[in-house]
């Protein structure tokens, strides 16, 4: 049997989605599993024993509109799957979904177009997001029977590019610090990550900034006048991963790299400012400790946080004192 898995969200969804493979394969043995991804979350799973192969799906670029639709449509249609799992809840992909003719479609109640599936399963909001995952398969088995666990699979280091080889410290001897998001509102200040940053120098630690290209201002700020490796806009997703795998500890916001951190199971600080780990999204199976103003009477503002703060006070951003940052490290991997 042929299978399909869509997620075509954040990079951090399709982190947290990852478990779904080995409950696919565990419930259809002799199938061979593909997934639909963005094309940023493409060398998430590329890697994967399990999965045959991946199928980027560039929505917001070549594939968007309908004439993309249509396209893409054609592409799922001759490849003839059997089944597909559908994770990702917007109507487009509904409409994707449908257009693919694949005979047996399985997705969510709360879908928008979710009456495009023939079997559609029913999600728990206060569920962390790889369990709201897994229970897309709560129709065909129980959901205790299945493993939660993470799966990415990182390059070796020796596979990484030259020059990323000879910046990266020894495994084990450097923090990751991670300042950026793409939404401002989720972005602990720039100035607080800079006295963590000086912090971990101070007990000899090195520190690696990670980020896209869009971080290189921010990391810039945090970095300047520190000894440290700013790798923002250097490194490719997979690279990233073996970044944090390697590492030590990893500071972050609410964003792909505390994900990151779950799955290879690295210590991990995760700074929340507008958003909360009560949206299911916080850490996973691994040493870590959420940091957060949780007696904002204004937090949480948004689900996925958002452009500027809608109290203009910027106080789950600002108002967060790098000392309990620092706290939660020594706690996390002693003083």
């Amino acid at each position: 049997m042929k299978i399909l898995i869509v997620q075509t969200s954040y990079l951090g969804d399709t982190v947290l989605s990852t478990p779904v493979i080995a409950a696919v394969r565990r419930l259809h043995p002799d199938s061979r599993i593909w997934i639909m991804t963005t094309p940023a979350a493409a060398r998430l799973g590329e890697r994967d024993p399990l999965l045959e192969g991946v199928i980027p799906f560039a929505k917001r670029g070549s594939d968007a509109g309908w004439r993309g639709l249509w396209r893409m449509a054609r592409r799922l249609r001759g490849m003839a799957f059997q089944r597909v799992y559908c994770l990702h809840r917007s109507l487009r992909t509904a409409l994707l979904m449908a257009m693919s003719g694949i005979p047996h479609r399985t997705g969510f109640a709360d879908a928008r177009g979710s009456l495009v599936y023939h079997q559609r399963a029913r999600r728990r909001p206060e569920d962390h997001d790889v369990i709201r995952n897994l229970s897309l398969l709560s129709g065909e088995i129980s959901l205790e029977a299945l493993d939660p666990e993470l799966r990415l699979f990182a390059p070796r280091r020796a596979e990484l590019a030259a020059d990323l080889q000879s910046r990266l410290p020894a495994v084990g001897r450097y923090a990751v610090l991670v300042p950026g998001s793409a939404w401002p509102t989720k972005m602990w200040h720039w100035e607080h990550y800079r006295a963590v940053a000086a912090y971990l120098r101070r007990r000899g630690l090195a520190v690696v900034l990670l980020g896209g290209p869009g971080d290189r201002e921010v990391n810039g700020k945090v970095a300047r006048g520190l000894e440290a490796l700013d790798l923002a806009g250097a490194t490719t997703v997979a690279e990233a991963m073996t970044v944090v795998r390697e590492a030590a500890l990893v500071v972050c916001n609410d964003s792909l790299a505390l994900h990151l951190a779950s799955a290879f199971k690295v210590p991990c600080v995760a700074v929340f400012c507008a958003t909360s780990p009560a949206f299911g999204f916080g850490p996973w199976r691994n040493r870590a400790l959420v940091v957060e103003r949780d007696e904002l009477p204004c937090k949480p503002c948004a689900r996925h946080g958002g452009r500027s703060c809608p109290m203009s006070t910027n106080a789950c951003m600002q108002g967060l004192p790098p000392a309990r940052v620092i706290a939660a490290i020594e706690t996390l991997v002693g003083p």
